[in-house]
């Protein structure tokens, strides 16, 4: 198996409780907490971890909640790498409201990273991602990169590590634009798909079309666009690909865009073709939603799934 290395740079603690019902004003007495380890190179490689594959987790870890984080990772068993943050690492918190079952998510911004900060970081990702590895950069940047890191991060790996990215924001805007050296993978939600193309992207075959053009742009090698309850959609040079998912009961999204991206890039590590990653990836994603909390996705929810998830070409 190809070597993975997640990198999380903004990685948060997060908090995940419920209440009776969500309303502004009084005190609300809150259910059962639970505490994991987040950020979406964390989820990703803790969605490897329960598939029952193998990732390293390059994490920027500070103060005593960079401590609590640490430790929690340990328990888990996840390789990780440690790297110090600029400054205390943030929480974040969900509440899900048990009346209505809809799920209200806060996430604090993180510490701020200088260019020198951003700089040595490289430097050391560079020393100690494998040569061939699958790098995967998903999540939120943290405050300070400037747009346009993606980049300069695909230019400090090289052409023989794999970058995968799953951003948002500035960020993915500045890489819609097609900088290059492109990443391997790029991956979004239809939401930001929307955006982005100014295009309501409605049908599988928009989004699809609209995966390709932003490949034939250089954005990425391969473009995926996540469609919720309807799948995903992939271009990767060889033709247009719609997966479904595999399940329509949600208990949590919570990570489920991670555990595609574990699922995905756990398969393009056993030397499967895309396509069969791309189911790899979505019948992770179809599992999260299935699990409570930030548990992602469960090993036994994945194999029932798997074999009812589909691939077909558009």
């Amino acid at each position: 198996m190809i070597p993975i290395l997640t990198v999380t740079l903004n990685p948060a603690l997060d908090l995940a409780t419920s209440v009776d019902h969500v309303t502004a004003g009084p005190k609300l007495r809150c259910g059962p907490e639970t505490a994991e380890p987040g950020g979406g190179g964390v989820n990703a490689a803790r969605a490897v971890m329960q598939l029952g594959g193998h990732a390293t987790a390059l994490v920027a870890l500070g103060g005593n909640t960079g401590d609590a984080l640490g430790a929690l990772l340990k328990q888990q068993g996840l390789d990780t790498v440690r790297i110090e943050a600029p400054s205390e690492t943030r929480h974040s918190f969900a509440v899900t409201d048990s009346s209505t079952g809809e799920q209200y998510r806060f996430v604090l911004a993180g510490p701020s990273w200088s260019e020198a900060n951003l700089d040595h970081m490289l430097d050391q990702l560079d020393e100690i991602a494998a040569k061939d590895a699958f790098v995967v950069l998903s999540g939120s940047m943290p405050p300070g990169a400037k747009p346009g890191f993606v980049k300069k991060a695909c230019a400090r790996l090289g052409p023989n590590r794999r970058v995968v990215v799953d951003t948002s924001g500035a960020h993915l805007e500045e890489q819609a634009k097609g900088p290059q050296p492109a990443p391997a993978v790029l991956r979004m939600d239809s939401h930001e798909a929307q955006t982005l193309s100014g295009l309501p992207l409605g049908t599988q075959i928009d989004s699809a079309t609209y995966a390709e053009e932003l490949r034939q742009k250089g954005a990425g090698q391969l473009v995926i666009i996540a469609r919720g309850k309807d799948g995903s959609v992939m271009a990767d040079g060889t033709g247009l690909w719609h997966v479904n998912a595999a399940n329509d009961h949600v208990v949590s999204a919570i990570g489920a865009g991670d555990s595609f991206v574990g699922g995905f890039v756990m398969g393009l590590a056993q030397g499967l073709p895309a396509t069969e990653a791309l189911r790899f990836g979505a019948a992770a994603a179809s599992a999260a939603v299935l699990s409570e909390g930030t548990q992602l996705c469960r090993r036994k929810d994945w194999d029932e799934l798997l074999p009812i998830t589909k691939v077909t070409a558009l």
